[in-house]
Formats: C-alpha cells, structure tokens, sequence
C-alpha cells in the first residue's frame, strides 16, 4: 500500500495520493547506524553505499525535518521519556541502555505521522467511516497549568497546545537532565490515547499531542491491528467492493483496541520494571548516583543514572524534592513483583 505525499519547500503537502504497488526494498537499515551517518559520524552503513540510496535517504530526512517544523510550528508537543532495552549475554541480563531518540527515528516518525493524516482523510473524502487514533483535549489543564508553575512557567487558563510546546521547549533547553521526568508528568496529566469511530461527516476529535485534526493509525499492519483495519478499508474503496465491517463492528473494534492497548501497555511496565530489579539483584548494598522523581504522600521515588532505573526510597526520604540529585543505596529488589527498595545516603 503506497501512501504518496507531494510536500513544497517549506514542508506543506500540496498533494497526496493512495494506490496499491508492488515494492523492491534495496536495502535493509538500521536506525542508529543511519542515524550516525546523517550527522556525520560515521561512514554510511551497510547496504547504503549507493549514491544514488544516499541521495534518496538524504532528501527524505530533509522533507522529514520540514515537516517537523510545520507540526511543532502548529503546537505538536515535544516530549522525551527515558525507555531502555535490555542488553542480554546468552540469557544472562547484561545492562539496561537508554533508547536514544534521533534524526533517524524523527525522518520516520515525521513521515508516518504525515501517511496516517493522508490515510484519514482518504477515507473521509470516499465517504467511509473509519477508526481515528484520538488524544483529546485534557481535561485536566488545569493541573498541567500548575505544574508548568511549580518550573517557572506561565500557561493560559484554556487549552493550548502552542503554549504547552513552548513551555516545554524552554524546559528542555535549559534542565535536559529533568526533562524527560517533566514529560513524563505531562504524558501522565494528558491522558490516554484512544481508538474511536469517525463518521463520514461528523465532528473530529482529533489529536492534541500531534496537533492534528485528521490521523489514524494506518502504516504499521505488520505490529498492530488498528493499521490492519485501516489498510481492509482502504482496500475496499479502491477495489469498489462493500466495506468489511458495519459501522457497529469499528465501534466494537475501536473500544477493543484501546482496552487490550492498555493492556499490553501494563504488561511491558510490569517486564520492564522486573527486568530492572532482575539486572540490580547481584548489587545489593551499592551506592548509585540518582535523581529524586517523585516526592508525594504514596511515596518518594528516584531514577540511578547508571543503569537508568527507578526505584522507592523507603529510607532517609525526609525533605527530598522532585529533581533533586541524591545517592542512594540499594536495600533489596522482587524482581516477581518488579519492586527496587532504596536507601538515600546523602543529598545535594
């Protein structure tokens, strides 16, 4: 399925088409490794010596950094968490690496995010309904407004997505280090994403996160049942046959897919917060360098900066505050339950 995009100098798109074809990939690539090419850092990877590939895959990350500015232009949110991947010798868990964003995953990213907005309005321009990958506006503004007080910022008493970026950005230029914890803070505030069924015509929710009043979830069937869906309707009004499902059936699919999401989603914190007490198990009684994460009634949390995990501060937590750098010492890890108990032995 071939999503074309015509995008201008300045990262509109002027046009956009969808028609089915038959592919021939010319190479296989990695993210890191395109990644240091393109800031020059490395030679060009494996199955990447063609200039003529290299002139292909330059120009897509410069129509990539155009669109990127057009989205932030219009208030798409810049967000970072930290997200690590385990590092295994045999079965023995070796590290926890922090998975770096870069220019690679933002040329894919800017483009997908392009392709889904093309892919919902195709639908809607045949007349079809279709299921929309939504962010709504938060219903908790004001508690984002507040928090963007406690860092020194100024937020409007209404929604606005333009300011929230901007608040951000200045966040992240000036504390990189507190900044994905501050994201982290905002996702949570934000709310959920959801599937919902969009009707020919009827009003869209749109997403607040991306800014953008038409996107669905469309360029990834191999990993993700909404694209599969997305791809059996656009298949349908090309081949002029009746659409697969009622509209019913994308109500039911649509609440569906979000609930077994959050689902899968709780499944990869709970392994990811075994695997982080499964790799600190062997190092009980050490001493790490961290910074303090959360500081509230339920509890006070920090994240070690080496390995990047987190954990419970169930000692010496009295007077700590959210960002504050502290050593910690490790008391004791259930990897089952997926609980890492800390010791703080001196603040900073």
């Amino acid at each position: 399925m071939i999503i074309e995009l015509v995008i201008s100098a300045d990262g509109s798109i002027v046009s956009s088409d969808i028609y089915r074809a038959t592919v021939v990939n010319k190479a296989k690539l990695a993210y890191d490794s395109v990644a240091s090419w393109l800031d020059g850092h490395s030679p060009a990877p494996a199955g990447l010596e063609s200039p003529e590939l290299q002139n292909q895959v330059r120009l897509q990350d410069q129509i990539a950094q155009s669109l990127g500015r057009v989205r932030h232009a219009q208030g798409a949110l810049t967000l970072e968490t930290i997200q690590t991947s385990a590092v295994f010798d045999g079965e023995v868990l070796r590290d926890l690496l922090p998975n770096r964003n870069n220019r690679a995953h933002e040329l894919i990213e800017n483009v997908m995010v392009a392709a889904n907005g093309v892919a919902a309005r195709w639908l809607q321009s045949k007349g079809l309904p279709s299921i929309r990958r939504v962010l709504r506006t938060p219903e908790h503004w004001d508690r984002i407004v507040a928090l963007a007080a406690e860092h020194g910022g100024h937020l409007p008493a209404s929604a606005d997505a333009g300011a929230l970026n901007a608040f951000l950005g200045k966040c992240r230029q000036e504390d990189p280090a507190q900044f994905p914890d501050l994201s982290l803070s905002v996702i949570k505030l934000l709310g959920r994403g959801e599937y919902a069924l969009q009707l020919p015509g009827a009003p869209v929710p749109g997403h607040f996160g991306l800014a953008v009043s038409d996107y669905m979830h469309s360029t990834a069937p191999n990993r993700r049942f909404p694209d599969v869906i997305a791809q059996r309707l656009i298949k349908s009004a090309l081949g002029n046959t009746p659409a697969p499902y009622t509209t019913g059936e994308l109500q039911d699919l649509a609440t569906q897919c979000t609930t077994q999401e959050a689902a899968a989603a709780k499944v990869e914190r709970s392994v990811g917060k075994s695997a982080a007490a499964l790799l600190l198990r062997s190092r009980i009684g050490q001493v790490f360098d961290a910074i303090v994460t959360g500081a509230a009634d339920k509890g006070t949390w920090a994240r070690t900066t080496t390995p990047p995990v987190e954990g419970r501060i169930v000692r010496g937590f009295q007077g700590l505050q959210v960002g504050q750098s502290v050593r910690v010492r490790l008391l004791s890890v259930d990897v089952l339950r997926g609980f890492i108990d800390f010791a703080c032995e001196r603040q900073s």
